[in-house]
Parts: structure tokens; sequence; C-alpha cells
């Protein structure tokens, strides 16, 4: 019996040290080695995400900065203020950020191509524009001649000179009046509220606008503009010559951020399913011959226009505008780039990096 009962206790001592060594050794082994990457990457936000901040940062910024020209090419836009600043956001939840002057306004110009583009979708599909003029770069200047003459008007895009005049040339309308009250009521529910048109931009456009009426009757002539080309340079001109201001533009891309519904009006102003074809576009041609670059730096659908707007969408995120006349020599905003560029790495706007989409998550 003593031989049984020392038995006993070697193995109980022995058990008692081995649930001594798991119990040193187990948090080593839970423990990730050495060197091994952190399961929460680095680039994560923060849980509480500063708008108005980001917002501010970038006007204080580069609300001196001095670079780029206003367009003088169309006499009326040489004439506006180039110290006009003014940034907006707005989220899909009707948030609304804002710093400097978001209320002066300027002539929408290019960005209205996106809207005129939106409209012919809703009202003839996605496949009517692709058929007709192409959804690709050109690799061309905007208004170049070359680009329709390489694929007979094929094989461009609605946001170029010759794919937005022929795309303002598909809104469907018994006559220039019907089309017109489409154009301007495709706008008006974007922005949420009644826009007008600058009557001296559109004069002084229309008495300039000899090679977009070329462009035209180019597109006539292989069959992309179907109507009246006249007619068509016309609308388009008196398009880009509609009035808004940062906050305007800033809800215009906040509805393309929230699939179409204006995130303020809670109207829809596009059908969701033509959303993402929108942004494709946007981001492929969006900024003329920049729009490799500006989506290479920042991942964001945008469109820049001569006036000094320009607008850009994180989806699901967030819609920004900036409104400064001065341009770089493609056309777009200087002050706007750098402005939209820094709110967005702040807000971690990029749809493709880890970050946004952990935000978008939440």
């Amino acid at each position: 019996m003593r031989v049984r009962a020392a038995s006993i206790r070697s193995y109980r001592n022995r058990f008692v040290v081995a649930v001594a060594i798991l119990a040193a050794v187990a948090p080593t082994l839970a423990a990730p080695r050495l060197g091994a990457q952190s399961v929460t990457p680095q680039s994560s936000p923060p849980k509480a995400l500063d708008y108005q901040g980001a917002v501010n940062a970038a006007y204080e910024k580069y609300k001196n900065l001095r670079e780029g020209k206003n367009a003088d090419y169309i006499p009326a836009l040489a004439k506006v203020d180039a110290n006009l600043f003014g940034i907006a956001l707005v989220t899909p939840d009707g948030k609304v950020y804002t710093a400097g002057d978001v209320t002066s306004e300027v002539s929408i110009q290019s960005v209205s191509k996106v809207f005129t583009m939106a409209r012919v979708m809703q009202q003839s599909g996605d496949s009517a524009l692709e058929n007709n003029i192409g959804v690709d770069a050109t690799g061309q200047v905007f208004n170049s001649i070359y680009a329709i003459e390489q694929h007979k008007g094929q094989e461009i895009n609605p946001l170029v000179n010759p794919g937005a005049i022929t795309t303002t040339s598909m809104i469907q309308g018994a006559d220039a009046n019907a089309v017109w009250g489409t154009i301007i009521g495709t706008l008006n529910p974007f922005a949420g509220r009644s826009l007008s048109v600058n009557q001296e931009v559109y004069a002084s456009e229309a008495a300039t606008n000899q090679r977009n009426q070329a462009i035209a009757q180019l597109m006539y002539a292989y069959g992309r503009i179907k109507s009246d080309p006249k007619q068509a340079t016309d609308l388009y001109t008196r398009q880009c010559a509609v009035n808004v201001n940062a906050r305007d533009l800033a809800v215009m891309a906040g509805t393309l951020a929230n699939e179409g519904m204006n995130p303020l009006t809670s109207k829809q102003a596009v059908s969701a399913e033509h959303v993402p074809g929108i942004l494709a576009v946007m981001a492929t041609a969006g900024l003329y011959d920049d729009s490799g670059k500006w989506l290479f730096a920042t991942g964001l659908p945008a469109k820049s226009g001569v006036g000094g707007g320009l607008i850009a969408v994180s989806p699901g995120r967030f819609g920004i505008a900036v409104v400064s006349p001065p341009l770089d020599s493609a056309g777009n905003s200087v002050r706007g780039q750098k402005a939209i560029a820094d709110i967005s790495a702040a807000l971690f706007g990029n749809p493709y990096m880890a970050g946004a989409k952990t935000v978008a998550k939440k």
C-alpha cells in the first residue's frame, strides 16, 4: 500500500508540473510571431472623422494660393473674380460642411455634362450612349476634332465636347424649348433648387463657339447627331452657362454619392442603376487630359469646368465641390484639386483604400 501511495503522489506531482509548464507556455503560443503583420491595418481611420475640420484645414491652407489663371477663351469667364474660393461637402445623410464663399455663383460649364449624361441614361438606357458615342477616354484634348475623325465619332465619351454636344442632342423633346425644359429640369433636382442661366456668359460663349459648331456638324455628318446640329450646339452652350455656387455643386455631387437621391430633398434625381456608369465615365474622363493623374492620386470620380467648379464623389461617403476660377494648363481648378485631394485623404475618401472600406461599414 505504501508503494501504491507513493506512485499516486508521483503521478500527481508530475501532473502539477505539467499544468504549470502549459500555463507558462500558453501565452507565447497565442502571441503573434515577431514581425507578423497586425490584424488591424495601420491605415484604419479613427472612429470619428472630423468633416468640418478637414474642410476648414484645406480652406486655410489654400486660400492665399495664387497659381493658375481664369479661362479667357470665353471673354466673360476672364472677368470672374479670381479670388473666389469656396468649399462644400455633403454627406448622404444630409449633413453640409462649408468653408469660404459658397454662395457666389459661377457658370457650371463642363460639370453640366455629367447631368445631361445622366438624363440620357435615364431616358434611353446606359447602352444608348455607349453604342452611339462610346465611353472611352480619347487621349486627346477635350475639343479634339482628330478624336472624332479617328473613329468616326465613336470611341469617345460624354464628357468631351463632341460627346457632350451629341449627348445633349439625344435628350428627348418635341422642340428646342421642350429639350431645354428637360435639361434644366434635370439640373434642378440634382441641385435641390431652381437654377438659372447666366445670360452674359451664354451670349459670350455663343459668340465664340465656332469650333463647337464645327464639331457638331462633323458629328452630324457621321450620324451621331441625328437632329439639328445647330440646335444641339446652342442647347449645349446654354446648359454650360447655368449659374451654380459651391454648395449647389456639392449637393449635386452628394446626390451621386447617395445613389442618385438628393440627400437634402430626398428626391430621386436619377435611378440608382445608372449611377455606377456615370461615376465610371467621370473617373476615366472627368478632368480633361489629367484624368488619369487625378484618379491615380485620389481614386475619386470627378468633373471639372472651366468656370472654376470642380466636383468629386466618394460613393456612399460624400460629395464635395470647390469653386475657384484660376485653372492649370489642363483646364482644371488649381485650388479645387488641391483642396479636394487633402480633404479626401483626411476623410479616407479614396474607395480603393482599406481605410475607406472600414469607414463605409460603420
